[in-house]
């Protein structure tokens, strides 16, 4: 494993919810990046928002870490979840607020 990708894992096994985006959860730099940090601010849960436009390195290890191309990516308790849509898609049907309910994942406090 190389040193991006070992950072990568370090920090999604670090953090029970963490957000690769573009940007920052209090400046996202991207609609669909904003989008994410919506839902999870909507949903009350605490979590790590990491901004790969800080690190051109990080940028490309994170589509390659989770085989998937674009950004912002969630993780839950160390799976990879998805990006924008897919978070939209499962807000909707309930499904991700189950997801982190089972995984154990506390409302921010």
């Amino acid at each position: 494993m190389d040193e991006t990708h070992q950072r990568i894992a370090e920090i999604v096994g670090g953090n029970d919810v963490v957000l690769f985006m573009k940007g920052t959860k209090f400046f996202p730099q991207c609609g669909f990046s904003g989008r994410a940090v919506a839902i999870l601010e909507h949903l009350g849960v605490a979590f790590r928002d990491v901004d790969v436009l800080q690190d051109p390195a990080l940028r490309q290890g994170i589509k390659t870490y989770s085989d998937w191309p674009t950004i912002p990516q969630l993780y839950v308790k160390g799976e990879f979840i998805g990006g924008a849509d897919i978070m939209m898609e499962m807000f909707e049907a309930g499904e991700l607020q189950s997801l982190l309910a089972d995984a154990g994942v506390r409302a921010a406090g």
